[in-house]
């Protein structure tokens, strides 16, 4: 599950790689992705996220619902406000219904003509920005297409070429199958290659009620040092 031949990268690499289960419209993993990937930067850690993904909506045969989203987005800005978060400031009728044509270019950029882990990892960590800070639909594909174009190791004309041929959608359905194994426990969900995981790490949180009775996320602990002892053990 977690390793990562040479052909599937476009550069060499000195890090660890990591395999990472998640929805791109879910506010926990895009904070724990965010954790990470600042922590790596930090500690000069040169690491690879191999994406896979996790489709709430495929798993609950609904788009996740606003109101949910937006509950999770206002706890997490609130306490990591160096994310730059917001609740959505566009029309509402822009507002993305579906998170899989993201989850798609996600896994279409992996592909070494595109770019490989590396642009996939960039794609999607400009995904999850432009959608929680910047209020631009995700699911469109020529948003995706523009938000493609900030990233510098995604060859944009391949993408979407690549995007055309209908690439990312196989592999996007075969992971969900593969997800409703017992050993993927959600969103997100680490695993790393000496066989350390972990479902949603460094946050314990629950629901005051159930949302659709208007519950609210209530954050339990906070333990924000997991990315460092990660890296460290992974470098060590």
């Amino acid at each position: 599950m977690t390793s990562v031949s040479s052909s599937e990268t476009s550069e060499p690499y000195r890090g660890p790689v990591l395999t990472v289960w998640s929805d791109i419209g879910c506010p926990w993993a895009s904070l724990a992705l965010h954790t990470l990937r600042a922590e790596a930067r930090r500690t000069g850690t040169d690491l690879l996220v191999d994406h896979r993904a996790f489709p709430l909506e495929l798993f609950n045969r609904q788009p996740t619902p606003k109101r949910i989203v937006d509950a999770e987005t206002v706890v997490i800005a609130a306490a990591r406000p160096e994310l730059g978060w917001r609740l959505w400031s566009a029309p509402e009728s822009t507002y993305p219904s579906t998170m899989l044509p993201a989850l798609e270019a996600v896994q279409a950029a992996k592909d070494p003509a595109v770019g490989g882990l590396r642009a996939a990892d960039e794609l999607d960590a400009a995904l999850r920005h432009a959608f929680y800070a910047d209020s631009r639909c995700v699911a469109v594909h020529a948003e995706i297409l523009a938000v493609a174009e900030g990233c510098a190791h995604v060859d944009v004309a391949a993408l979407a070429a690549a995007l055309a041929r209908g690439s990312g959608r196989a592999e996007v359905y075969a992971q969900w199958r593969t997800a409703q194994t017992p050993g993927v426990q959600g969103s997100p969900h680490f695993f790393a290659p000496d066989g350390w995981s972990a479902h949603n790490p460094g946050v314990r949180f629950r629901w005051t009620a159930d949302p659709a009775a208007g519950g609210l996320p209530q954050i339990q602990g906070w333990e924000p040092g997991w990315a460092e002892t990660l890296l460290t053990r992974l470098r060590g």
